[in-house]
């Protein structure tokens, strides 16, 4: 596995890097973002791993421009900001995980296999090229969804998220559903990506929109249905 390392911190970079390569990865490292943006746009890398804040461009801005360049690599952010806010920062620029420094090396490693895992799945079967419920729309082809015809632009794991919503409009899913069909089987239940995730997909889908279609079941889960 090909992996792109991201950090200004050549103390930092060198020991990810020794311990990237004793696991068997192949690393190729930029010490800041312009340099980094551009070895993910001309190389092929199964993982991106990048800090947010460097020299050129930041982490958060380099996901963004990525994924507006079409670049679909899984990005896991590693940074010393831990809030809910930097958190739907980091998602919302494009970032597939987000892991808190300091962290066990142990951990980034399960990490990295289970975005490795996460981007050779196969998405969830189409029964049709459109998906549809109330007066949103979801094309499964184009990757694109409208809601009263205006576009949602959505980050790749919040196209699946809803994907699966749609997919069960009018039932109550479970974090741990969630967490296995849309995330991996093994994912950590103890952490509030999902939450995350959920608040993000809330504020494009129904933020400005009368009738709410998201709506959360406390104790037990999510529901894609409109309110009687």
């Amino acid at each position: 596995m090909k992996i792109l390392l991201i950090e200004d911190e050549p103390k930092t970079l060198q020991s990810l890097r020794q311990g990237l390569e004793e696991n068997g990865f192949e690393v190729d490292i930029a010490y800041d973002g312009m340099i980094g943006k551009h070895l993910a746009k001309k190389n092929q890398y199964q993982i991106i791993i990048s800090d947010i804040i460097m020299p050129g461009i930041n982490g958060l801005q380099m996901s963004k421009e990525l994924r507006q360049e079409g670049i679909t690599t899984p990005i896991l952010m590693l940074t010393a900001l831990g809030s809910i806010e930097e958190k739907l920062m980091g998602f919302d620029a494009g970032a597939d995980d987000y892991l808190v420094k300091p962290f066990d090396f142990l951990e980034l490693l399960a990490r990295i296999k289970v975005l490795a895992k996460r981007s050779t799945q196969m998405p969830l079967p189409a029964t049709g090229n459109t998906l549809n419920y109330s007066d949103l729309e979801m094309n499964l082809d184009a990757h694109s969804v409208t809601r009263g015809g205006d576009k949602i632009d959505l980050t790749a794991r919040e196209f699946a998220l809803l994907e699966y919503l749609l997919r069960n409009h009018g039932k109550v899913i479970s974090k741990a559903d969630i967490a296995q069909k849309v995330w991996d089987s093994r994912f950590d239940m103890g952490t509030n990506v999902i939450e995350v995730f959920m608040t993000m997909l809330r504020k494009k889908v129904d933020k400005n929109y009368d009738t709410k279609l998201i709506h959360t079941q406390y104790g037990v889960g999510y529901v894609l249905k409109v309110e009687e």
